[in-house]
């Protein structure tokens, strides 16, 4: 969408919807969505069909009907999808200098976050809606218990809203996209991985360090069980990095 297209639609439609368009609009449009999209869902099946042994068996060596392993795995896969998706969101515009055309645009620096964080959360759940069809083999082989499976993929949502948020915080302080995709993956391993070292620290630390693991509070809701700080837990995350994105954008300008 050019940049006097953009002008003349934002006096009549929502400047967030309009970058949400504009951003779905590319990254559809590019190879990049495809490969990502065939990766995850690759890598995705592999652990449900078959685990990762001795962590966890999967679909076939368990003989159980759930999604357990599949779930177990899901965290860390997300760990290095997102900010792959999510690198280029700023880091290519603060390259190229178009960040500084579309600032002058009738749209505030709230605007262009919320836009783009949209269009790579719906772009992360599109991804995401594939592995739905996990579900059918374990109605087929068995009767699952839909709890931990509706739980978890409650959980896979609001994994996705913090790490989109985190993905575009990281792509929001470089010019470069693989800064920004090691940023990226370094917040989100911290945060996703915590979990393997808590078995090596004190039990006082482990279980204050335990609090800021996204793994822990993923897992709890993907047991099926309702725990609200663990939902408070993920949007505080995602309203965390969300703002602090735009603090970054507010400063470019002063």
């Amino acid at each position: 969408m050019s940049d006097t297209k953009t002008v003349k639609t934002a006096k009549t439609q929502c400047p967030a919807l309009i970058v949400m368009k504009r951003e779905l609009k590319a990254y559809f449009t590019s190879p990049v969505a495809y490969i990502v999209t065939v990766l995850f869902l690759l890598v995705s099946g592999i652990f449900f069909y078959f685990g990762f042994m001795p962590l966890y068996a999967g679909f076939f060596l368990s003989d159980r009907a759930e999604l357990r392993a599949f779930f177990s795995a899901l965290p860390h896969i997300l760990t290095f999808i997102i900010p792959a998706v999510t690198m280029r969101l700023f880091a290519e515009e603060n390259r190229s200098g178009s960040i500084e055309t579309l600032m002058t645009l009738p749209v505030t620096e709230t605007d262009v976050v919320t836009g783009k964080y949209l269009a790579s959360f719906i772009g992360s759940l599109i991804m995401l809606m594939p592995t739905l069809f996990f579900i059918i083999p374990a109605e087929v082989y068995g009767s699952p218990d839909y709890g931990p499976i509706i739980g978890g993929f409650i959980g896979a949502i609001f994994l996705c809203a913090s790490l989109t948020a985190i993905g575009i915080f990281s792509s929001a302080i470089t010019k470069n996209q693989i800064i920004a995709f090691l940023a990226g993956l370094g917040i989100c391993v911290v945060l996703t991985s915590i979990d393997f070292l808590l078995i090596f620290l004190p039990a006082g630390l482990a279980s204050f360090l335990s609090i800021i693991s996204a793994k822990a509070h993923f897992t709890s809701i993907a047991r099926g069980i309702i725990d609200t700080r663990d939902f408070i837990y993920f949007i505080s995350l995602t309203a965390l990095f969300f703002t602090a994105t735009v603090k970054v954008k507010q400063l470019e300008k002063i």
